[in-house]
């Protein structure tokens, strides 16, 4: 009603005689105190959802009933399809009016206009904002975009439309939603950022020697763990390029995902390291379709599949040491030699008896145990 009293209003702005304005004046304070009643009554918080929920309600009864020829349904068809084009024209000048900071209001996360974010807005409705026009964000967007040749795309696509690597990982890795969307923003500011520090003007050549940047700083303290220890890196690139970019990416991900998901785990860089090392193995086992030499079955992550599988079977488990050992001096002033803190857990990742762990992770290992507070072990 309060738009259908702005369109009268516009429709003719020039008539001010002293009738119309009482007549306007008169209408304005009846529609506010009928605001009081229908405000109580609707049950979404702003006139947007509440527009879009009668909306859709109008929409699913037609639908519903759309093959129901009878009189009676024929004649309510009629009156809904009527209502539900005006609702659709007032909810789209409502949105439009409103732009995208109102539609944030106070639970942005159930909003279907208006996504959330934090620098980018990545979201259908954000592209055409001035930042996402930068070549070098239009750049990152794309090669993130990339999941040509990766297995499981067609499946992966029925659930989520617009796939993109991150998706691709979370998917078969079971990380957090919130994790995922900021770690799609980290990476394209990254790539974007070492883009505009090239000079070089092809932008093949230009993503490439920006991917490669990243590669060597995301992966120096992994390079010097797996020399350090001994062991091969789990990172195997194919040799032409276009894969080669794609994979690199894709690891970087990886990495990120674990590293945003990890918490106080990130206090301890070299089991970040060893949860990495297995992750990143399972991933080229993944891409190049390789078979499991125990299941003889193709390589699948031993933990994905399910809502926040990340965090609860890799995360927590190793956290929960921290907080059982740190729990140790909480009422005792026990002697630093009967618990452990960051720096001994993390220094078990230092040695090769860590691999002892084993991937899925052995619950059962001398590292997962935590005695008494008087326990000298």
């Amino acid at each position: 009603r309060f738009h259908a009293l702005a369109v009268a209003h516009n429709l003719d702005r020039n008539s001010s005689g002293r009738g119309v304005r009482q007549f306007k004046t008169a209408l304005l304070q009846r529609l506010e105190q009928d605001e009081e009643t229908t405000i109580n009554e609707r049950r979404e918080r702003s006139d947007i959802r509440e527009l879009r929920r009668v909306y859709r309600q109008y929409t699913d009864y037609i639908i519903k009933h759309g093959g129901d020829y009878t009189l009676e349904t024929r004649e309510k068809l009629i009156k809904a399809r009527a209502i539900a084009s005006v609702l659709l024209n007032v909810l789209n000048s409502v949105t439009s009016a409103a732009g995208s900071q109102a539609l944030a209001e106070s639970d942005p996360s159930r909003s279907e206009l208006y996504v959330p974010y934090n620098i980018l807005p990545l979201d259908q409705g954000g592209v055409h904002m001035a930042i996402m026009q930068l070549p070098e964000i239009k750049t990152a967007i794309a090669a993130v975009h990339n999941v040509r040749g990766l297995p499981f795309v067609d499946d992966f696509k029925s659930q989520v439309p617009s796939l993109d690597l991150f998706n691709w990982l979370q998917l078969c890795y079971g990380f957090q939603k919130g994790n995922v969307d900021n770690q799609r923003e980290h990476l394209i500011l990254l790539v974007a950022n070492l883009l505009v520090r090239q000079n070089q003007r092809k932008t093949p050549k230009l993503i490439d020697g920006a991917v490669d940047e990243l590669m060597k700083k995301t992966f120096k303290n992994y390079t010097d763990w797996c020399k350090f220890l001994g062991r091969k890196s789990a990172i195997r690139l194919p040799y032409l390029k276009p894969e080669a970019q794609q994979y690199k990416l894709m690891y970087i991900s990886l990495y990120l995902l674990i590293w945003g998901e990890a918490a106080n785990l990130r206090f301890m860089p070299e089991c970040l390291c060893y949860v990495f090392h297995h992750m990143a193995s399972e991933l080229h086992g993944m891409l190049s379709g390789a078979v499991s030499l125990i299941t003889g079955e193709r390589v699948m992550p031993a933990y994905g599949g399910e809502t926040e599988a990340f965090l609860n079977c890799v995360v927590f488990p190793i956290y929960d040491v921290i907080r059982k050992e740190s729990m140790k001096t909480r009422d005792t002033a026990a002697d630093h030699s009967s618990w452990r803190n960051y720096d001994d857990l993390n220094e078990f990742f230092w040695s090769p008896e860590c691999f002892e762990i084993g991937w899925p992770m052995r619950l059962n290992h001398g590292f997962f145990y935590v005695g008494p507070p008087d326990d000298s072990n």
